[in-house]
């Protein structure tokens, strides 16, 4: 069993360059210290980033989420957009890097004087980590599909704790995945506090009945720009879509359901609280904005660079 994150081995990795506050090392060298505040806290946000025929996609979507999440959490990253768009480059070069790329950018408060929670004891200096992997989903996927579980852990609102803000603090979402793996299933389905369908512990997620597609209104789940390209898609090209507060059982009694998300794009899901989905793997509507989406990438891929 797998979930959504799972991607084909590629010996190619052992040998990469890991970017680390402005040197390139190997990949087993790649380490920060035990006083830095996103080992001894989580207190850092992070982006993730597909290179698709050349080009990392929707990158200044990306980048204008990161640089969100360091103003939500008084961080100044000492770099400029200009600036950290060179470095993610250099890494890509250093790598000699052009397609079937992942790319993890984190950002974290940096090393602390003491290993406590005030932010007011770091040492002035922000840690900044870019690893790009060969990563492709794990093809099996398309066809077998994900199990979902519905966990009691729930997303929580912006006032208690941001669910879109991509920060490093991911401790709620495990929880909830290892409910699904004791239960057997690939990832979790997570409820908003109304008892509402919000999104899984990884990805978001959308679901059809009768040719229409359904998600959660996005208050509390992860703010996806897959998610918000695949919404987009269905404006554009007459797929019929709603965005509310639909419970569980909508959700269970849908005919074919899909995750979003930047690794693995759009991703079938064949069943959910073991009650199988009736469409074939994957389905008529999840077939067609898996396409649409596809498209879109290589379109994108196609642009001028900037500069």
């Amino acid at each position: 069993m797998a979930g959504s994150q799972d991607f084909a081995a590629d010996p190619r990795n052992a040998d990469l360059k890991i970017y680390l506050n402005g040197a390139l090392v190997p990949r087993a060298e790649a380490r920060v210290s035990v006083f830095d505040a996103g080992f001894v806290l989580g207190d850092g946000v992070w982006e993730g980033l597909r290179l698709h025929k050349g080009r990392l996609l929707f990158l200044e979507a990306h980048l204008d989420r990161l640089y969100a999440g360091l103003e939500g959490i008084k961080l100044d990253l000492g770099l400029s957009r200009e600036a950290l768009t060179a470095e993610l480059r250099k890494t890509l070069a250093a790598n000699r890097m052009a397609h079937g790329a992942h790319l993890r950018l984190m950002v974290t408060r940096g090393e602390k004087a003491a290993a406590n929670q005030d932010p007011r004891n770091w040492l002035g200096r922000p840690t900044v980590v870019i690893a790009a992997e060969y990563k492709t989903p794990a093809p099996e996927i398309a066809t077998r599909g994900l199990s979902l579980f519905t966990s009691s852990v729930v997303c929580t609102p912006a006032t208690m704790f941001d669910m879109r803000l991509n920060s490093h603090s991911r401790l709620n979402l495990i929880t909830a995945l290892l409910q699904a793996i004791e239960a057997g299933a690939d990832e979790a389905v997570m409820l908003d506090p109304g008892g509402h369908v919000s999104s899984c512990n990884a990805t978001n997620l959308f679901w059809a009945r009768e040719g229409k597609v359904r998600t959660s209104t996005g208050q509390f789940c992860f703010n996806g720009i897959t998610r918000a390209h695949v919404i987009a898609l269905c404006k554009a090209n007459g797929i019929p879509l709603e965005l509310g507060h639909f419970p569980p059982s909508d959700l269970r009694s849908a005919e074919e359901a899909f995750v979003t998300g930047t690794f693995g794009g759009v991703t079938p899901v064949r069943e959910v609280d073991g009650h199988r989905l009736p469409a074939d793997l994957p389905g008529p509507i999840t077939t067609r904005l898996h396409a649409l989406y596809e498209a879109l990438k290589d379109v994108e891929a196609a642009k001028a660079l900037p500069g």
